[in-house]
């Protein structure tokens, strides 16, 4: 027998994530930059939605190499040597796909904030709350 007991949490809703993607495309046509890019980008400004890893030396390029094959936003980026001897630290990120509502929320509005101050029309703020909270 096995038990896990976690906190729950809520799920970010399939309609912000297409939203999200919807956005990412405009934002990249107007910028001329791919939308893996801006997708990267943003997910590491979301916040605590990453862990920082001790890999050993010889195997952070394949360590990350792994980490990265979970999907597009699963990215790292080396932080420095770690305490341990022979280590460096990996700071991994999370994607989307693992997110939860408020993480979500936080993608989306940095995706609307960029949107807008290139001005590409967004839903109003009520309309993305209700979007993300999925009661669209």
């Amino acid at each position: 027998y096995e038990l896990t007991i976690d906190k729950k949490s809520e799920k970010r809703s399939n309609d912000a994530n297409r939203y999200f993607w919807e956005l990412t495309g405009k934002l990249a046509a107007k910028l001329g930059i791919p939308p893996v890019e801006i997708y990267r980008r943003f997910i590491k400004d979301v916040g605590g939605n990453y862990e920082v890893v001790p890999i050993r030396d010889d195997a952070v390029d394949t360590g990350m190499k792994n980490w990265a094959a979970n999907g597009l936003g699963w990215v790292c980026d080396i932080v420095g040597e770690s305490k341990l001897r022979g280590y460096t630290n990996v700071i991994c990120y999370y994607g989307s796909s693992t997110y939860d509502t408020r993480q979500m929320s936080r993608l989306i509005d940095l995706c609307v904030t960029e949107c807008r101050s290139q001005g590409i029309e967004t839903l109003t703020p009520a309309e993305l709350a209700a979007l993300v909270e999925g009661r669209e």
